[in-house]
């Protein structure tokens, strides 16, 4: 169990961590800015997960800036990293291997090779059976890292935790951060039939075949049946998790490039994850932080816990593995 009374580290945990596991409380206003304080390294042989960073937002239709989510959700996360979840009590650290992979570099001047160079960065973790937990970036980011996934796994289930379809119909030359699933199911790489997108409060004739959860059905019928939907939906495919911030009400969660009124508190956000509990997800990521609209961090810290939330489900599923 973690020692939560005072500091017990000499600091800079990001750098000075001795091992991927384990949880060492440094001051929350101070050190290097890691995810949840983990290591930073390239160095994936003792990882079960590796968080990245995908800076990229020129995809996006609407405000820009979530070229800086990662930086802005590293930064929230020192919030979060000095205690056991919430509120199971378990130390993540303690049983996931956890590893700060840092951001993928990109040449901005060469846009067109962008996608390919998520994917190649992405197949680069998982060729190392090391899982991928993502920090966006637009939500686009999530279509190379899709095929990478695919490539490993198989066709895969997705829980997409949105305000928007992101399944508008695209020329196939052209792919943005709304038209990019539409894109993914008709390749392949996603399964529509078995896929979830949850809090949707934006319209589009066509559905795709994706199983959609609107916003207004979650607030009416709780986070618990849209729990029971979901598993119902992906039953015991893998599945791909992506969580689009702006699925929060802009109350919540303002810091984003397309708010949209009437979405998910964090409270129903943070139940519908827990309740994930039992679906054999192979990747995840959190997108479209943008702090240039946030407001005392709050968009940041939101996405923060959303991500911790998914390594918690991560952690979980390794236990039940032995």
């Amino acid at each position: 169990m973690t020692d939560i009374s005072g500091i017990n580290s000499e600091g800079d945990n990001a750098f000075m961590a001795k091992s991927l596991l384990g949880t060492d409380v440094e001051p929350m206003y101070s050190g290097a800015n890691s995810f949840m304080r983990r290591k930073y390294t390239r160095d994936l042989r003792d990882a079960d997960v590796a968080i990245s960073g995908i800076p990229y937002d020129c995809a996006t239709t609407g405000r820009s800036g979530t070229r800086l989510g990662p930086q802005a959700v590293r930064k929230a996360s020192a919030n979060l990293a000095w205690a056991p979840h919430f509120p199971s009590g378990l130390d993540v650290f303690e049983v996931l291997a956890v590893a700060d992979y840092g951001d993928l570099v990109f040449d901005p001047g060469e846009p067109m090779s962008i996608p390919g160079a998520i994917e190649a960065h992405a197949k680069a973790i998982l060729d190392t059976d090391t899982a991928m937990l993502t920090l966006g970036g637009d939500h686009f980011v999530t279509y190379p890292i899709l095929k990478a996934h695919a490539e490993k796994h198989g066709q895969l289930a997705l829980i997409q935790i949105d305000a928007h379809s992101d399944t508008w119909e695209e020329d196939q030359q052209r792919i943005d951060h709304g038209t990019m699933f539409y894109h993914a199911a008709k390749q392949g790489i996603i399964d529509p039939a078995s896929s979830a997108q949850v809090g949707i409060r934006t319209h589009n004739d066509k559905t795709h075949g994706f199983n959609i959860i609107h916003a207004p059905w979650v607030h009416d019928k709780g986070p618990e049946a849209v729990v029971a939907e979901i598993k119902r939906i992906v039953g015991d495919r893998k599945a791909y998790l992506t969580f689009d911030i702006d699925s929060l009400d802009p109350a919540f969660a303002p810091g984003t490039g397309t708010p949209v009124s009437g979405g998910l508190t964090p409270h129903q956000a943070l139940t519908i994850l827990r309740g994930l509990e039992g679906i054999n997800i192979v990747g995840a990521d959190v997108v479209e932080v943008s702090p240039a609209y946030d407001v005392s961090d709050i968009t940041a810290l939101a996405g923060a816990t959303m991500a911790f939330e998914m390594l918690y489900l991560m952690a979980v599923q390794k236990k039940k593995k032995g």
